[in-house]
């Protein structure tokens, strides 16, 4: 150990070695990133300066496009450096804290998740209650406890992460400074820190996908025991949006950090992470201003009665 280098730095080598691709993936990286930032933030602007969206359920949605912002800025700048510079280094206070911001930043996206769902339960299984449980002072504890949740349960790996030496070799196979393969790169016996780390993924993810499974039971439950069919369409309809947020967010989850790692999985990873990292906050707008009509109101007012949004949804 005394007689070998210090890392200072790791090389990324995620994308493909191909320099004649590298401008064409440039353009489709910015494209999606610029994208998923101004959706987003049309998102905020809406639910916030809109009368009609001032609820629990629009407020939910405002600080899950904060998120989603801060979710692809941890990962896409750097990637975006790296194909328009063509280097591959990071140093290692920046990895360091593109791993703590991608994982702290991706539990609290899961907390909040859950807390939607149950925003949705009790707007569907207790209506008359709603405005009595979902008050301002319970909905800004459970976005501020998704928010501290987040960095309560990752700061503790993220320290033993930090701790731990790096002599070489720096090359880590993925295009920002994931977990798994950066613990292949450490000196050190990582059996406590994959553990720990490991645990922490299966108590985020399954926690809060227990809480958002056993809301929709309850919702499907509910539903199905109204006697109008257009109030059971209407209601589905409220939680659809959801529902495939949830779907994409946790599949790609438990695809990568809930199993076991193997080498030969590590580009089928690669690409998972792509779509939890790229595609779902890029989708994530487009997946709630297009079936919701009170959204689409708004949009309206903002651009006027012309254009995409100048017809009724069928």
């Amino acid at each position: 150990m005394e007689n070998q280098t210090a890392v200072v730095e790791f090389i990324l080598v995620g994308f493909p070695s191909n320099r004649q691709l590298q401008p064409l993936l440039f353009v489709v990286l910015l494209i999606t990133y610029v994208l998923t930032v101004a959706g987003n933030i049309l998102i905020i602007i809406i639910t916030v300066v809109d009368h009609r969206l001032q609820t629990p359920m629009y407020f939910f949605l405002r600080n899950f496009s904060l998120l989603e912002i801060s979710f692809t800025s941890a990962v896409v700048p750097k990637a975006l450096g790296i194909l328009a510079s063509n280097s591959k280094t990071i140093s290692l206070p920046a990895c360091f804290s593109q791993t703590f911001f991608y994982f702290m930043l991706g539990t609290t996206e899961s907390f909040l998740l859950a807390a939607m769902s149950f925003d949705r339960y009790v707007a569907i299984c207790n209506p008359l209650r709603y405005t009595t449980i979902m008050n301002s002072q319970i909905t800004t504890l459970l976005v501020m406890g998704s928010w501290i949740g987040g960095f309560v349960l990752t700061i503790g790996p993220a320290m033993l992460l930090f701790q731990m030496p790096f002599c070489g070799p720096n090359v880590i196979n993925h295009f920002f400074c994931d977990n798994s393969p950066l613990l292949k790169l450490a000196c050190a016996d990582t059996k406590l820190l994959e553990s720990l780390s490991f645990v922490v993924a299966v108590f985020s993810l399954l926690g809060c996908f227990t809480v958002t499974v056993v809301s929709y039971i309850s919702i499907i439950i509910t539903v199905m025991q109204m006697p109008s069919a257009s109030r059971r369409q209407k209601a589905f309809s409220t939680c659809a949006s959801h529902l495939i947020v949830v779907s994409i967010s946790y599949g790609s989850c438990f695809f990568m950090y809930v199993r076991p790692t193997r080498n030969s999985e590590l580009d089928l990873s690669k690409g998972v992470s792509v779509l939890n990292t790229m595609v779902s906050p890029l989708l994530n707008p487009f997946i709630y201003t297009l079936r919701n009509k009170q959204v689409q109101a708004a949009l309206r007012d903002i651009f006027g009665k012309g254009g995409v949004f100048s017809k009724e949804p069928k």
